[in-house]
């Protein structure tokens, strides 16, 4: 360019002055890639500041355009004409990266155009400029060959082969650049062919390994062919591809043929919970979690495996029990302790599947309870499991039941009985069972360890509230309470002398509200047993004087020296059974209606005592007529040639099955609780409909599930005591009345 450029620019050739100047410097920048002298951006800034009519901007800013067009054409295109697959690749990056430089640079030496001129006429800028005359004279042109060429080559990957991932690297950029960071092209004419060409390729995949691999197999290789696309995903291919591609990879190896894996009879998910195969499990979930349904059907396959291995427990306890030979009978009450020790086992190896393998999803927690719900609240050999629950830990709890064990493993026995009544809904009639165990085992001197007794009342607590074990600990603080005051007794008969029997007395004071239901009676005692009564009643009044003492003289126990013509035996029995074989002190021969008439006793009583001293294992009276039931003719005396090789016996009842009673006083129970409910209810909302009703009394009742024949016989009942009235116009719609 000569010196003097400027005036040369005013002349008729200014035209093809410009375009020699932009070509000059585009062919030097595309030639050198290096930064041109200052004297050059001079020359721009000169001709870019003369006024009109010798501005030569709009002039210079249209050459700028054909100049890069003229210099694609015959440089650019004609690289890339013949070149293809990886050659056209590498020669794509070369002249796009070339390109970028030049467009780089050129921006620099014509700023001022783009700082002036661009900006006062709002025209694209001169890299907007430079990267339009690339897509349009390359990209679109060369867009489909290379989009064809990247996805071969990331097939050829797949395929086991090796591959320039720098080169796809720079050829991906490429298809982001080119969009300005938008995404469209990259997305549009790259992205959707790949994921159609990954899908085609994984639906062949998987139709040939469903053919020919286990499950746990099948789950390997995917999670392989998971973990290859992420690292495709890491080298070369855009981070918004990710989930898209992962997603098509799940659909066509996971999804497609989720049930025909999940059930697979040879190693399908519920082969894989009966072997307890956990790192197939906790793979399973991971691969399975990230599909739609797929969590579903696991739990639902894992319920219904639950639920079938617990009821499989239910009735091999009921093929036992469901044998009434006499013989068995010690086999049933063994079976069943069996059956609470194996649901227990049966729980601790699922705990394990649901917090690791399932990390303790909520899904598979709850599906979890409601399998264990299913049998656990079945009818098990005639029992609740309530009751069979109770007799477990009752067995665990007593003297003899947990000498093979230590502390801490009887603690954990207790968190797991514990545990396995949160399954169950009756607790209420736990409650009423565990009340009648833990009585027997305080008043009879059978709790092994008062501490784990009130260790399992901790455990109840924590779990169920402070109501459910109020009275259970109410009982354990009366045997501590009624220790001290024995001690007090005593100390008392050693400053009174004259009060003292002459017999041994224990007195346990217990708090009615606390301890089961027992029948009292005016049983006529033995003048020697008066007298410790009248002991302990001048000697309680010191103690309290708000209390009313009421005697419960069939929980009391005796021990009395029985003399036979061969032998002296001290004799373990009931305060009833002491009472009967001390009237044969005064008389050799009592008949069925005197021994009744002088104990005043009910009839049934009379009957069990007399069987147990008479019809049983140990025959202290004799009988006549002499046969193995009691009716009011008989006459007894007292066996005076009873011998037994011990020196101390226990004469037991008949055993009473208190089953009956118990229900009872739980059904009784039931229907109070149900009528509180109704009218905290109904207080709180004043006017409520049926459905809403029963469902809310449903929600609110925790210890126990009601029956809903029950709920509508309360009602009804409320509205015949005038706690409730219908609605005159709307029969299910009920009022409270205050």
């Amino acid at each position: 360019m000569p010196a003097n450029h400027l005036q040369a620019l005013t002349s008729p050739q200014m035209s093809s002055r410009v375009t020699v100047l932009c070509t000059s410097i585009v062919g030097e920048v595309s030639r050198r890639l290096c930064k041109l002298s200052p004297k050059r951006r001079r020359r721009i800034h000169d001709m870019c500041i003369q006024r009109s009519p010798h501005d030569t901007t709009e002039k210079l800013y249209t050459k700028y355009k054909e100049v890069i067009m003229e210099y694609i054409t015959s440089v650019v295109l004609p690289s890339l004409k013949d070149k293809h697959d990886e050659f056209l690749l590498r020669e794509l990056v070369i002249r796009w990266s070339n390109h970028k430089v030049m467009s780089k640079w050129l921006s620099r030496f014509f700023s001022y155009l783009n700082r002036f001129f661009i900006k006062r006429n709002s025209l694209p800028s001169l890299d907007e400029v430079a990267f339009t005359c690339f897509q349009d004279q390359v990209y679109k042109v060369t867009k489909g060959k290379v989009k064809d060429a990247v996805i071969s080559l990331i097939d050829q990957e797949r395929g086991g082969e090796q591959i320039d991932r720098g080169l796809l690297k720079n050829v991906i950029e490429i298809f982001v650049e080119i969009g300005t960071d938008k995404m469209d092209y990259y997305k549009n004419d790259f992205e959707e062919e790949m994921l159609k060409e990954t899908a085609s390729y994984y639906s062949r995949k998987a139709s040939n390994w469903i053919l020919i691999e286990s499950f746990p197999d099948y789950m390997l290789k995917v999670e392989e062919c998971l973990r290859k696309e992420k690292d495709r995903v890491v080298h070369y291919l855009h981070a918004t591809s990710e989930p898209k591609l992962i997603e098509q990879v799940r659909h066509e190896v996971l999804c497609v043929y989720s049930s025909q894996l999940l059930e697979n009879e040879k190693s399908g998910c519920c082969v894989l919970i009966q072997e307890h195969k956990v790192d197939d499990l906790s793979r399973m979930y991971k691969l399975f979690s990230k599909i739609d349904d797929g969590l579903c059907r696991i739990s639902q396959i894992y319920k219904k495996h639950v639920t079938v291995e617990g009821t499989t427990l239910v009735k091999k306890t009921d093929d036992v029990a469901s044998n009434k030979e006499a013989e068995k009978r010690v086999v049933v009450g063994l079976q069943e302790q069996t059956f609470v020790r194996e649901v227990i086992e049966l729980h601790d190896k699922n705990m394990p599947l649901v917090n690791d393998c399932f990390q303790n999803h909520t899904l598979f927690r709850k599906v979890l309870k409601e399998a264990f719900e299913i049998f656990l609240n079945k009818t098990v050999a005639g029992s609740s499991t309530a009751e069979l629950l109770v007799n477990y830990c009752d067995n665990i709890l007593k003297k003899g039941g947990s000498e093979k064990y230590s502390d801490e493993a009887i603690e954990q026995i207790l968190e797991k009985a514990v545990n396995l009544l949160g399954y169950i809904y009756d607790k209420d009639l736990f409650v009423e069972f565990y009340r009648k165990k833990l009585a027997r085992r305080l008043l009879f001197d059978k709790s092994a360890n008062e501490d784990h007794e009130r260790s399992i009342l901790t455990k109840l607590k924590q779990q169920n509230g402070t109501h459910f074990t109020s009275k259970l600990e109410g009982m354990v603080t009366d045997m501590t309470l009624a220790r001290e005051t024995q001690a007090d007794f005593k100390d008392y008969l050693q400053c009174n002398p004259r009060t003292n029997p002459g017999i041994d007395l224990s007195v346990t004071v217990l708090t009615t509200g606390f301890w089961p239901s027992y029948r009292s009676s005016d049983f006529h005692l033995p003048f020697e047993m008066t007298k410790c009564i009248q002991a302990f009643a001048e000697f309680y009044p010191t103690k309290t004087n708000s209390r009313k003492l009421t005697w419960i003289y069939s929980l009391g126990t005796c021990n009395i020296t029985a003399k036979f013509e061969l032998q002296t035996i001290e004799l373990i029995v009931t305060t009833y059974q002491a009472a009967v074989l001390l009237l044969f002190n005064d008389s050799d021969r009592l008949s069925y209606s005197e021994i009744m008439s002088q104990l005043n006793l009910a009839d049934d009583d009379v009957v069990r005592l007399l069987q147990s001293l008479c019809c049983l294992k140990y025959k202290l009276l004799n009988k006549e007529p002499n046969t193995n039931s009691i009716s009011s003719d008989d006459v007894f005396a007292f066996n005076s040639k009873f011998t037994n090789k011990m020196r101390r016996i226990r004469i037991p009842l008949p055993i009473v099955d208190e089953k009956k009673k118990i229900l009872e006083v739980v059904d009784k129970d039931r229907k109070y609780v149900v009528d509180a409910c109704l009218i905290r209810i109904m207080k709180s909302r004043k006017v409520l409909n049926h459905q809403q009703l029963i469902t809310e009394c449903v929600e609110q009742l925790k210890v126990f599930k009601p029956d809903l024949k029950l709920i509508k016989k309360r009602i009804e009942d409320l509205i015949n005591r005038e706690y409730l009235e219908r609605d005159s116009e709307n029969l299910n719609l009920y009022r409270y009345l205050a």
